[in-house]
């Protein structure tokens, strides 16, 4: 199954039916996008498209696309908190594009070094990828692929914001702290990978 979010909607691409108002059939690239149209134009909330042949599908849905790929990190220290920043008013997890050359978790280290200020890291392992559609004012529809890695922080060097990127604000937050301030505050997709990384730690 793949989850992508529409304007923080829920769009499920999968191999059956699912338990919710909306399920459409897939029959082509019409389907899908009938199923984008819904979901931004309507009340709609999630969606979910299925059929047998997902990747298939999912061959389908990235050809309507620019497709863009940015990696990040989840950040911890000794304490066990996990570093956030704050851009545009939203809580998130510091990431940024894959530039030329650069492996996955070279992209993810070099954007949380570069919007937080910390350079004490160590990647650990690959937790998973999240997907968003947006729509470029040019017009171009775009699929954004991050890759999301589990990272440690050493030491106690002070995290500075990356200003320059719009970011005011770099904090370490307790579990506490996050379902009281972040989580009121950030994206679906936030939400989605930080359940699969406390999933993970369980």
């Amino acid at each position: 199954m793949y989850k992508v979010f529409v304007n923080e909607k829920k769009l499920l691409l999968s191999k059956y039916p699912a338990d919710i108002e909306k399920n459409l059939r897939f029959e082509g690239f019409a389907t899908l996008e009938i199923a984008i149209d819904l979901l931004q134009n309507t009340s709609c909330p999630m969606l979910n498209v299925y059929g047998e042949n997902i990747e298939e599908i999912w061959e389908d849905f990235t050809h309507m696309f620019r497709v863009i790929e940015a990696a990040g990190g989840i950040v911890s220290n000794s304490s066990g908190e996990l570093l956030f920043i704050k851009r545009l008013g939203k809580w998130d997890l510091p990431k940024g594009k894959i530039e030329e050359g650069e492996s996955l978790e070279q992209t993810a280290l070099r954007e949380v070094e570069e919007e937080t200020g910390l350079k004490n890291l160590i990647l650990e392992k690959f937790v998973n990828n999240t997907f968003h559609i947006y729509t470029e004012r040019n017009g171009d529809r775009i699929l954004k692929t991050t890759y999301w890695f589990k990272m440690t922080c050493v030491g106690d060097q002070k995290a500075v914001p990356q200003i320059e990127e719009g970011i005011t604000h770099v904090a370490w937050k307790n579990n506490e702290e996050i379902q009281e301030d972040v989580l009121p505050s950030t994206f679906k997709n936030i939400k989605l990978i930080l359940n699969e990384f406390w999933s993970e730690a369980d």
